[in-house]
């Protein structure tokens, strides 16, 4: 019966993967355009990165870029002398990456099935990744727990649903074909409660406003690239003023630091 419901298991998870990488393979080409272009780079890395990765010594460090895409995040870790994996489900995304990134390595597999031996990254980073998961967040979260070396960090961006735009969120959500299913926010309260054995909670920051929805989300919107040196200088001041007031619940993203204890 044990090995019938763990049969069982996996085959719905692979299933739900499946799905996922069929969708992704799908809006790939306009993907990679739209979050790898120069200011969605610019503003990731003030408003992502430097919270993100604050306070952590990235040299010579081992880090895995899990859910990586075509690897938002590498540039900036290979900039800091990090020793970068990427990790993706989708053939295209990472084919992406190893074009862009050839210095680092790259796996073509599910967070979830993904063959890295235990303990193997000082730092897990994934930028908007676990939202793709559900019903499977926990599980993806262990894994991550499982891979990091004692004592490592996961560190993360995601969008959050403790926040006053979530029901607009979960019915664009719906309605639009860029989305998943399955997609939905973060919720910390209840991801702390289930990681607090596992995890020291180092820091959180909700940030991210008119900047994050215009400029790193254009292709949400639909806005030609062409358009986005018109309007992202003047809207990244606008988000570094706004997030300094909005606080949590006007902001649309969550940053945090977790150590693996």
């Amino acid at each position: 019966m044990i090995s019938n419901q763990i049969q069982l298991s996996q085959a719905i998870i692979q299933k739900t993967e499946i799905l996922q990488k069929l969708h992704y393979e799908r809006i790939s080409a306009d993907y990679d355009a739209h979050y790898n272009d120069g200011f969605s780079q610019k503003y990731m890395e003030k408003f992502v990165f430097e919270p993100m990765f604050k306070g952590l010594d990235i040299n010579n460090k081992s880090v895995l870029e899990a859910m990586c895409g075509g690897g938002q995040t590498t540039k900036y870790l290979l900039n800091k002398n990090a020793r970068v994996t990427g990790l993706d489900i989708s053939p295209q995304q990472t084919a992406h990456f190893k074009k862009r990134h050839r210095e680092a390595d790259v796996i073509c597999g599910s967070i979830l099935n993904s063959g890295i031996e235990n303990e193997t990254f000082d730092i897990v980073s994934v930028v908007g990744g676990i939202h793709h998961m559900p019903p499977y967040t926990r599980e993806s979260i262990a894994e991550i727990h499982r891979m990091l070396k004692p004592g490592g960090y996961f560190c993360f961006m995601e969008p959050h649903s403790e926040s006053v735009a979530e029901s607009f969120r979960r019915a664009w959500y719906k309605r639009d074909s860029l989305f998943a299913e399955n997609e939905a926010a973060v919720n910390m309260s209840e991801l702390r409660a289930d990681f607090k054995k596992l995890f020291d909670f180092k820091h959180e920051h909700y940030l991210g406003n008119f900047g994050y929805l215009l400029i790193l989300n254009s292709m949400v919107f639909r806005i030609p690239l062409k358009l986005k040196p018109l309007y992202s200088p003047s809207l990244m001041a606008t988000e570094a003023v706004l997030n300094k007031v909005f606080g949590k619940p006007l902001s649309c993203f969550v940053v945090a630091q977790w150590q693996k204890k």
